[in-house]
């Protein structure tokens, strides 16, 4: 059975994740944020592999390598303000999958995004100190330069 938090211990959690991943993922000009999806535990086999959503015994995926998105040759669409949001199954070998765009900027920024997000590298989320293929979200925010 899927456990599930209150509405103010979910938020909280959430919070705190974030703050969490904005200390490790601030440079200048973009700004990259990782959410909790869900924040119950339940879990669903796709691809072969039993995946989570973000909640209590769930350990988030905690980003290793991080490859900023490109700029294209005529810059323009980095002289755009606002996030492109991203989801993807993050796998227990921590690599990004199904990654794909939530909220959409720019279609030329968007593809930048994917195509940066595909490149990541993760420590797996955790259930039971084993890794786990998890479900989250990407913020990516752009700045103009």
């Amino acid at each position: 059975m899927a456990r599930t938090h209150s509405p103010a211990k979910a938020k909280r959690l959430l919070h705190r994740l974030i703050a969490a991943v904005r200390t490790l993922l601030g440079i200048a000009g973009l700004t990259a944020v990782l959410l909790a999806t869900g924040l119950n535990q339940t879990g669903s086999k796709e691809d072969g592999e039993e995946v989570y959503n973000i909640g209590a015994g769930i350990t988030p995926p905690r980003l290793v390598h991080r490859v900023d998105p490109a700029r294209s040759n005529d810059s323009k669409s980095f002289r755009v303000n606002g996030s492109v949001v991203i989801g993807l199954i993050v796998t227990s070998k921590g690599r990004p999958r199904d990654v794909h765009i939530v909220q959409s900027l720019d279609k030329e920024v968007d593809q930048s995004a994917i195509d940066a997000v595909q490149q990541w590298t993760f420590e797996p989320a955790r259930r039971e100190d084993k890794p786990v293929a998890a479900r989250v979200t990407v913020e990516i925010r752009f700045h103009e330069m």
